[in-house]
């Protein structure tokens, strides 16, 4: 008998976030391609999630701001498991600074990997998507509505990536894709080279995003949560 294993393309999945989906995930029986700009990262990642689940995951080199390496990246997961499922649209970077100290530099890799990565994602997985009439969610921040000072460049990629993804979610409703967009306040990550520690107890941990992820994909057809919102229950840990 064929394998018909569901399975998820998770991008920037080998730590954080992308990483607590994929643990989430691969306990539930979901098979989980992740992605870093090293692939050294990747199979680290992707033998940790082994050890869970043997066979279960795949760690890929790509970088989402290059569409021929995002392209790269799924094609191999077609050839590998033959269909994707469920994308999750996770890769992202901050940068923070006002903006008489933004470079030009700065600002471009923000919206390169934040917004125009996601773009890519979407482009290189929609044909998978449709086969499988399956889930594509993006991971942007309650920044995505939230102004703050030194936050001009991550601001408007969030902002952007908000918008982006509704849009998409009303261009692919007719095509039995679901789309939504989770906008997570503070999570305990490696997020702007912050190293996580014992007193983040009081943030979201990647895994509550990944149980997040479960929960969305095992609603029901007709039900579809096109924007969620998530905080720490309490602010600061207090």
């Amino acid at each position: 008998m064929a394998d018909v294993s569901k399975t998820a393309f998770i991008t920037g999945g080998s730590k954080g976030i992308g990483y607590g989906i994929a643990e989430v995930l691969i306990k539930e029986g979901i098979k989980v391609a992740i992605t870093s700009r090293s692939q050294e990262s990747a199979d680290a990642a992707a033998a940790a999630l082994n050890a869970i689940k043997p066979d279960f995951a795949l760690g890929l080199e790509a970088d989402v701001r290059d569409f021929a390496s995002q392209q790269k990246a799924v094609d191999t997961v077609l050839e590998k498991w033959g269909r994707i499922d469920y994308v999750i649209a996770n890769a992202g970077v901050g940068h923070f600074a006002s903006i008489q100290e933004l470079t030009p530099e700065l600002w471009h890799e923000t919206i390169d990997i934040n917004l125009t990565g996601v773009f890519y994602t979407a482009k290189t997985t929609l044909g998978a998507l449709k086969s499988s009439e399956g889930y594509f969610i993006t991971i942007a921040s309650l920044a995505g509505t939230n102004f703050f000072e030194k936050g001009s460049a991550y601001n408007a990629s969030k902002f952007g990536l908000v918008g982006f993804t509704q849009a998409v979610m009303l261009d692919l409703r007719s095509e039995g894709i679901k789309v939504t967009t989770i906008m997570p306040g503070s999570v305990a990550t490696y997020f702007n080279n912050h190293e996580p520690n014992d007193k983040d107890a009081w943030k979201i941990q990647p895994e509550d995003i990944g149980q997040l992820v479960s929960d969305l994909i095992h609603m029901p057809a007709r039900t579809l949560p096109s924007k969620i919102e998530i905080r720490p229950t309490r602010p600061g840990g207090k």
